[in-house]
C-alpha cells in the first residue's frame, strides 16, 4: 500500500499533558479536556479518553462523508446518524490495537440503499482511508 499524498487545505492541532491521565487541548482553545483510562482499563473513567475522542472524529468525519455521497446519488439522508464504537485491546502483535464498528441509521432510504451508501461513504471517508489495512473496521445500517 503506498502513502497517500494529499494537499493540506487545514491542520488541526493539539497538545497532550500527561498521556493518557491528563489533558489534551488545542491550539485555538475550542478543545480543552481532562483525559482519564476508563474504569475497564484500570483508570478513574472520570474525564474523556482518546477512544472516545477518535470515536466522535470517525463518526462526525463519516457523517460527512456520507452526505458527499448522499448528494452525488440523490439520496435523502435527512435524519440520518452515523455510530462509532472503538474499542481498544491488545494485540497478538503485542501492545495494543483498535477496532472500530460504525453503524449508520438513514430513515429515508431503503435498507439496500443504505447499505451501498454507507459503503460508498467509506471509501471517501478520510479516517476510513487512513485507518483501511491497518485496523479492523466494520460497517453496519440499523
Amino acid at each position: 500500500m503506498s502513502i497517500q499524498s494529499i494537499d493540506v487545505l487545514y491542520t488541526a492541532v493539539a497538545t497532550a499533558e500527561n498521556g493518557r491521565d491528563g489533558r489534551v487541548s488545542s491550539d485555538d482553545g475550542k478543545l480543552d479536556v481532562v483525559v482519564n483510562p476508563p474504569k475497564e482499563m484500570g483508570g478513574s473513567g472520570a474525564g474523556t479518553n482518546p477512544e472516545q475522542l477518535f470515536a466522535a472524529g470517525y463518526s462526525a468525519c463519516f457523517q460527512g462523508a456520507l452526505g458527499v455521497v448522499a448528494r452525488q446519488e440523490k439520496a435523502d439522508i435527512s435524519g440520518s446518524t452515523v455510530t462509532a464504537r472503538v474499542g481498544i485491546g491488545k494485540s497478538a502483535a503485542g501492545g495494543f490495537g483498535l477496532k472500530v464498528d460504525i453503524s449508520a441509521s438513514i430513515p429515508n432510504v431503503d435498507a439496500e440503499t443504505a447499505q451501498e451508501l454507507v459503503e460508498k461513504a467509506h471509501q471517501v471517508c478520510p479516517y476510513s482511508n487512513a485507518t483501511r489495512g491497518n485496523i479492523e473496521v466494520t460497517l453496519s445500517v440499523d
